[in-house]
């Protein structure tokens, strides 16, 4: 199967073209220029210099959070654009699943970080257990010194918030990345379509954990 994998849920995302399990090609691109000036030309790119058109694809996996509420937007819009157009399955996969995917046979717990301001991020936690990452918590928006005291024990952890959290327990990944490798939501996607675990393109839905800053006005207009 013919995958196209996108990430906006970070700074650093990007997207994939996977033939079968095989990264065909990636763009990763992590600087201040945003998603919706950059994922297409991406698309674009990758399609091109694959060989491929949009119509070889024959599925789509895209990052659904927790993460930047914008970034979010812009990809799952996209995405859903893509499956009506083209009329092929949407495989949703989870920020963090695939962030503790990019360490397959980790020794030590892995725990994904990703900055979600306001004095927060989002995190859980993952363990190998011959077959995967399995996640053991559900997904959090905690503040870091929290999370830090959840440490009990050696743990990996990874992404943009990863500096923040301050436990004797917490090991960092060098070099440091912000988010998932697009081609691992692609991975992840793909073994999801292939069990027929697909979602229409109209209930695709972010995970967000907590209201958008946008959400939380309205709610002061209406109460006000």
């Amino acid at each position: 199967m013919r995958v196209l994998a996108v990430e906006t849920s970070t700074m650093s995302g990007g997207a994939a073209l996977l033939d079968g399990e095989r990264v065909v090609g990636e763009y990763i691109l992590d600087v201040r220029v945003t998603h919706s000036e950059r994922l297409m030309a991406a698309i674009d790119q990758l399609l091109n210099d694959a060989g491929w058109s949009a119509g070889d694809l024959e599925g789509l996996a895209v990052a659904v959070g927790p993460g930047s509420f914008t970034g979010l937007r812009v990809g799952l819009s996209t995405v859903k654009g893509l499956a009506l157009a083209l009329s092929i399955p949407v495989a949703a996969v989870p920020t963090l699943d695939a962030m503790a995917a990019m360490l397959p046979f980790a020794a030590l717990p892995v725990c994904p970080v990703l900055d979600a301001r306001k004095r927060e991020v989002y995190a859980s936690l993952y363990r190998w257990d011959g077959l995967g990452m399995r996640r053991e918590w559900e997904y959090l928006a905690i503040a870091p010194d929290d999370l830090a005291r959840r440490l009990d024990e050696p743990v990996i952890v990874v992404g943009d918030g990863a500096h923040a959290i301050g436990s004797p327990y917490a090991r960092r990944v060098q070099p440091p990345r912000r988010g998932p490798a697009p081609a691992v939501v692609g991975s992840l996607g793909h073994a999801r379509l292939a069990v027929g675990d697909a979602v229409a393109a109209a209930d695709l839905t972010p995970i967000y954990l907590r209201p958008s800053e946008a959400e939380l006005k309205r709610r002061g207009a209406a109460l006000s």
